[in-house]
């Protein structure tokens, strides 16, 4: 853990937390600050174990704060975006306020797999579809989604939609949100007809699991609000409160048959357990199929929803979760902690 603060380690977020006894502040692993020396810190697995240990938060690195939270230098600019979602920004404006263009980049390469500018332009385009869909007529929705002319509407319908204005009435685009959680910031994407990924925003080849889903399901994808994606957020944060062992979202899953049933198979393991690929292959009738069980956990789009971390190697030991060995450690603990079964072991006796 030292050595993960030496290296500044941002992967380790929510695995522990560093307080320092010199200044009597704790911090994320990830921190800035000067880094101490190993005789002057001290590591707790929660912030609330730090608190009540006497420390305080860091005002660098915020530990209290949800993993991904907007920085303090961001949020101004992100709240006239709110204000003025149709503002053509540039990178002129962004100085003006105080912020280099390629730190807003960089964040929103981050958090969004996409550019400021791109993140606009989609955000716009959004907004534009949900107008010709509720009817609008194509050249006030495109005057008032901010594009200068009509064929430069058209023309970017056509690139990042694939429709022209009138077919975009009847388009259902894939809409993306983020999610704030104790283990980072994850991507929600769906739409009218369910929910169709759900990841952590730092995953590996993420932006091509946008593509595939874009693909697949022949839709665009922008950025904008949706209920399903409001409803995977309230639920996300109640499994991360303690208060949901499982999830009732509407999902897209569309796989092969084989998929189809080793992911129903991943959401019958009880909060709180874990099954081998071995077991999940003789439950499937297939004895000899734990690799392409495993190629199955794999490629599994939802994650937490379908519990792809509770799987585990026959001789009990973790093994591969494109989220992270490490939040996979994380997320079977904290189920372990919040079973119905523990809780209830830990509830105090009645009083006669």
């Amino acid at each position: 853990m030292y050595q993960a603060i030496v290296r500044r380690d941002a992967t380790m977020e929510g695995v522990f937390f560093v307080a320092v006894k010199t200044t009597g502040i704790f911090c994320r692993p990830g921190c800035k600050a000067k880094t101490p020396k190993r005789e002057n810190v001290e590591f707790f697995a929660t912030s609330a174990e730090a608190i009540a240990a006497g420390y305080r938060a860091c005002r660098r690195c915020h530990p209290l704060e949800l993993s991904g939270t907007v920085p303090a230098w961001l949020e101004n600019l992100l709240s006239r975006i709110e204000t003025e979602p149709n503002r053509r920004w540039t990178n002129a404006d962004l100085t003006s306020l105080g912020l280099s263009p390629s730190r807003v980049r960089r964040w929103f390469q981050e958090h969004y797999q996409m550019t400021f500018h791109a993140y606009l332009r989609t955000q716009r385009l959004g907004l534009a579809v949900e107008r010709l869909r509720s009817g609008s007529d194509v050249t006030s929705t495109a005057l008032d989604s901010g594009f200068e002319s009509l064929s430069g509407f058209r023309e970017s319908l056509r690139k990042w939609v694939g429709e022209t204005p009138t077919n975009a009435k009847q388009t259902e685009p894939i809409l993306t949100a983020r999610i704030l959680t104790p283990l980072g910031p994850m991507l929600a994407a769906g739409g009218d007809s369910g929910l169709c990924l759900l990841e952590f925003a730092d995953r590996k080849m993420l932006a091509k699991q946008f593509q595939r889903i874009s693909k697949l399901f022949a839709q665009p994808i922008l950025i904008g609000s949706h209920r399903v994606l409001d409803q995977t957020d309230q639920q996300v944060q109640q499994y991360f409160a303690g208060e949901r062992t499982s999830f009732d979202l509407p999902l897209r899953i569309d796989g092969t048959p084989f998929q189809t049933a080793v992911w129903t198979q991943l959401r019958a393991i009880p909060y709180g357990q874990t099954n081998s690929y071995q077991q999940l292959a003789k439950r499937l009738g297939k004895p000899t199929a734990s690799r392409a069980v495993g190629r199955t956990n794999g490629d599994n789009r939802f994650a937490i929803v379908i519990p792809c971390h509770r799987v585990v190697r026959s001789d009990g030991h973790l093994c591969g979760y494109a989220g992270g060995l490490w939040r996979k450690k994380w997320l079977l603990n904290w189920e372990r902690q919040n079973s119905p079964s523990e809780r209830q072991h830990r509830l105090p006796l009645p009083v006669e």
